[in-house]
Parts: C-alpha cells; structure tokens; sequence
C-alpha cells in the first residue's frame, strides 16, 4: 500500500520532486459520448451545442417547459452519482461498497482543515452576521478576497474589493454570469473537453447554450500537444455558430483545465483575450484550481497577473475554495471583474445566492491567516496530491495506458481507446458501466464532451487505501474480470507493485 506524506500539520512541508507524467501514445478511434452519469439511449437536448434548443417531453403537467427541462437533466445526468449514494464504499460498514474515483473533490486534507475550521478564531457570533449584508458579501470578506487574490493571483497592482463579488460556489457564478451577460438563445464558446456541469449552469436559469471548440488529441508538430486550444480553433468555432445563426457573446476558459488539467502560459491567455476583445466577447476565467498546482515546473500564471488585459471591462475570474481548499460542501465562490455593471447584476441574484454571515466570517478569518496557508496547508496539500497522482501515473504505466497529466488539479486524462474495438460511444458507454458494475465509478469522456470516444477521467485527490482499492478494480475490469475486488485491509503489508498485472 502506498502512503501519503503525513507530517505535523502545524509545520510546513516540502513537495516531493518531479510529478510523474506520460505523453499520448498512438490515436485511436474518433467519437465520443457522456458524464459517469449520463444515460446513452436519452438524447440530450440541443441546448449545449448550436442547434435550436429542443423541448423536453415528460408525461406530467405539473412544471413548465423550464421545469420539464431542469427535471430531465436531474433524471438524465445522475445515474452514476445516484448508484454510488446507494452503494458507496465504507472501509468498515460497507467495504465492498463502489469507489468514487468520478468526483473532482479533495479529500486528502480533512485533517488540516477540521483543526483550522475548529480554532476559536472561526467561532465567532455577533448582530451584524445575523442579518443581511450588501449583496455583494459584507465589505471585511471582499477585503480579505481581494489581498488574498492579489498575492497568490500575483497581480500587478492590488485588487480592489469594489470588484469583488462573493456567492455561494462556483455553479452560482457560472448561472449568475450567463444570465447577466447573455440573452435566451445566445452562446458561449466553450472548448471541449470540457467540465460538462457548466452546461446546466449556464441553461437551466439564463437558457444559454455552448458553441463547442472542439479540440482532439493529435500532435500535429514539435510545438504542438494533445488538446491543444489554439486562435485557429477558436475563430472556426466562432464562424459555425454564426453560420448556424447563433450569436456569441462569450468565452469560457478553465485554467488549471479540468479534465486535462492543462495550463495556459501567459502568452496563450493574452492571445485568447485578444481574440475575444476582436470580437467583442467576454471572457470567464475560471481558475478554481489554482492553488492544486503540484508541480512546481508547471508554472502557473493567473490571468490576473497579467500586466495589461487587452478588455478588462469584459475580464471576469472566478475562484471558488471547493477545489484548492478541499470544501466543496461549504459553498464559497468569489467573482472578480472591473465591470461594475456586471458586478452589480451578478449581485442583484446573490439574494438567492448569498452566503451566511457566519460562514462569511469564516472565510474572511481562512483567507487572512496567510501563515497556515502558506507554511501548513499549501506545502502538505501539494505533497500529498503528488504523492497520490505519482502511484496512479504508476498504475497507468505498468497497464501500458497512455495518458495526460500537466501536474494540476486532482485528475488524470486516461486513453482507454485500445479497449474499445469499434471506438464507438456505445461502447465507452458499456465500458463505464462494466466498470461501475466492478464497484469503481470514474467519468467518461462524452460528459466532457470529448470528440474522441475512450477517453475517462481519473480523480486520484482520495485516501491511499480507497486509491488502491479503486486502481485494483480498474485493473480487473481491464483485465476483463467482473468479479469486485477483495477488500484489501490496511493491516495486510500489500503494495501496489505486488498487484499489478
């Protein structure tokens, strides 16, 4: 069994040394299909890519057409997640329970954050958190955003709290954003593969749609690489949706990139928002996993370190704490954009997506104490999540499987292609299923709206003894064995080594 680096989590920590990482092999097949989730025999709306939007059939007559909709991506797009509430995976109570190697959560630091949450600090009660705030979250947490943006985003000049806006969690700050700045009908670029949640986010309240950037994974040159987002892409992209009669008024960017976790470098940011000013489009950036950049040869930049943005009045970054803080139940998003109209808008609905005084509170207490971040939790998370992507890179490797990872974020890329003879969506479909009939639920990519057929996400952000009980069904499910796997308890001295086959 592999082990985590634990160390005193009131000292600091130093990462281990290069991440291990792994090219593309050889391409294979050429289409693709859904989210661990997503039914293969229910045809999606055209609400995502730059068809007309589809009406959704349902026997009752209970909801609107809005409803009707909101309950078929409901009943379409959690069967995966359903099946693993019903089943999930306990060390005593249910060990032969699935794995979820499907959900982008990190779960390797509760033990830091439960002490840090729980000091007396955080604890705290008082008339003005009982009541309500300025929309835009009380004036002391967009202080505290704004420093603490201004440091690690490595601005220029500080950021100013006027430009702040603080909701509760990312998907609000997708939907907010896309009401505000799009009408009904119109559309965002989006390249694909891409986080698939943001279709729901951006539909279900505002009804806007995705105009794919499809990219795929050939390597064209020595200066190129698998899934590369280029201005090319991007103008091709935006010339079929106006073809298609569809308007664009944004662009959407991830960066660290989830599923690839591909990080841009500064030059390819300034090209794409150069682009978008060319077009008049606004640009969101969404950069949730900025802090979960391991590997420190990966050299992220912010787009908020930039010197100059070529539009900044049609900027607007995201961060939220459910990735790089490992609280994704906590439910805090920050939304930062010079644009004070947008940012009024945006606050106008966080009346229906605010957050408490008191977790306010909390949060501004969190992002002050600079100290525990920077000499505790930064260091212990990087050497952790490491520790973890470098044992699946490992597993990878010994079952010949290429695939992609950039060092960033909690997942890895994985090319399953050579499992699917045909390389046909059904087929991923059927390799899904196989995979969570072996009790391990991991994402395909057709949620990500890859163009590639075979492709599934790996999530490696969990506890070594969950980590190895997945990666050992993975190996059977592909080994073409159905049975679950014996339940490896920690006591036995078993390595990974010892497993593979």
């Amino acid at each position: 069994m592999f082990t985590l680096p634990q160390k005193d989590f009131r000292a600091p920590t130093t990462c281990l040394g290069p991440a291990c990482m792994q090219d593309l092999g050889s391409s294979h097949g050429e289409d693709l299909e859904g989210e661990c989730s997503r039914k293969l025999d229910q045809k999606l709306p055209e609400l995502r890519g730059v068809g007309d939007p589809a009406m959704i059939s349902s026997d009752t007559s209970y909801l609107s057409s809005r409803g009707r909709m909101i309950k078929w991506f409901w009943d379409s797009a959690e069967e995966g997640y359903r099946t693993y509430h019903m089943d999930e995976y306990d060390e005593d109570k249910n060990p032969s329970g699935i794995i979820n190697l499907g959900t982008s959560e990190n779960k390797l630091c509760f033990d830091l954050l439960s002490w840090r949450l729980s000091q007396s600090d955080m604890q705290r009660v008082e008339p003005s958190l009982l009541q309500y705030a300025d929309w835009r979250g009380h004036l002391f947490l967009r202080e505290e955003v704004a420093k603490f943006l201004s440091f690690y985003c490595k601005s220029p000049v500080p950021l100013r709290p006027e430009n702040v806006v603080v909701l509760n969690g990312g998907a609000s700050l997708f939907s907010a954003l896309a009401t505000v700045l799009c009408e009904a009908g119109e559309a965002f670029l989006i390249p694909t593969p891409y986080y698939g949640a943001i279709t729901q986010h951006v539909c279900l309240y505002g009804n806007i749609r995705l105009a794919y950037v499809y990219l795929d994974s050939e390597v064209t040159g020595l200066d190129t690489r698998p899934f590369q987002l280029t201005v090319e892409k991007l103008e091709m992209a935006l010339r079929e949706a106006h073809s298609e009669g569809v308007k664009v008024k944004g662009l959407i960017l991830i960066s660290p990139q989830n599923p690839l976790g591909d990080v841009y470098s500064p030059e390819e940011l300034q090209e794409y928002l150069v682009f978008a000013k060319r077009h008049r489009l606004h640009v969101i950036v969404d950069e949730v996993y900025m802090l979960s950049v391991f590997e420190k040869s990966v050299g992220y930049r912010s787009v908020l370190s930039l010197e100059r943005l070529p539009d900044p009045q049609r900027t607007h970054v995201m961060w939220a704490t459910s990735k790089d803080f490992g609280m994704s139940g906590l439910r805090f998003g920050t939304l930062y954009t010079e644009n004070q109209d947008v940012a009024t808008a945006v606050a106008s609905l966080c009346r229906y997506h605010g957050l408490s005084g008191l977790v306010q509170y909390q949060m501004a207490q969190l992002l002050r104490d600079r100290d525990w971040i920077n000499q505790v939790y930064l260091p212990e998370n990087h050497a952790r999540l490491k520790a973890a992507h470098t044992y699946v890179s490992e597993e990878l490797r010994v079952l010949g499987i290429p695939f992609l990872s950039r060092g960033a974020g909690f997942f890895i890329w994985v090319d399953l292609r050579k499992y699917l003879p045909k390389g046909t969506f059904e087929e991923e479909m059927l390799l899904w299923r196989r995979f969570l009939d072996n009790k391990v639920l991991l994402s395909f990519g057709k949620a990500f709206e890859c163009k590639e057929p075979g492709w599934f996400r790996f999530v490696f952000s969990d506890q070594a003894h969950r980590l190895c009980l997945g990666m050992q069904r993975v190996r059977q499910v592909l080994a073409g064995k159905s049975q679950v796997a014996e339940d490896p308890r920690p006591s036995q001295s078993q390595e990974p080594s010892d497993q593979r086959r």
